[in-house]
């Protein structure tokens, strides 16, 4: 009897990253949808792309990852997280150790990516990030994913 509750609290202990990865996005899922987002916007246009990209609970929502668009000004068009930031510049907005990210993000002229910290909505703790970005025009499209 012993040996099924430990083989059982074994499982559970290999299973608990599993289970919180699927909780939260990965890397490779943010490079994706960076590219699959890149990709609307160069066949649906800009206007439809962000329309899209800023709907709650749309197909471009997935747990803790979102798309967010700046122009080269440092202007919000779309951010999946905080559609209040829409609009706005953001181009001063910095991480909690005051690193100016999103002016990093802008300098990118292809792709490329640029990693800070940030609240992660899943943990409610200060995290390492990621985000991915794509040069598409005038726009600058990211899609980030927390480090685990």
């Amino acid at each position: 009897m012993r040996k099924i509750n430990i083989l059982a609290f074994g499982a559970t202990l290999l299973l608990a990253p599993a289970a919180f990865a699927a909780g939260q996005g990965t890397p490779e899922e943010a490079q994706a949808m960076v590219a699959r987002a890149a990709e609307l916007v160069k066949s649906v246009g800009p206007e439809k792309a962000f329309a899209e990209f800023n709907a709650k609970d749309g197909a471009w929502h997935d747990r803790d990852l979102y798309v967010t668009v700046a122009d080269a000004g440092g202007l919000a068009w779309a951010n999946g997280a905080n559609p209040g930031l829409v609009g706005k510049s953001v181009l001063e907005l910095k991480d909690p150790d005051g690193k100016p990210f999103l002016r990093e993000t802008l300098a990118i002229k292809d792709t490329g990516n640029v990693t800070f910290r940030w609240l992660n909505p899943l943990s409610h703790a200060i995290e390492a990030k990621t985000i991915y970005i794509v040069h598409v025009g005038d726009y600058t499209v990211g899609v980030g994913a927390y480090a685990k």
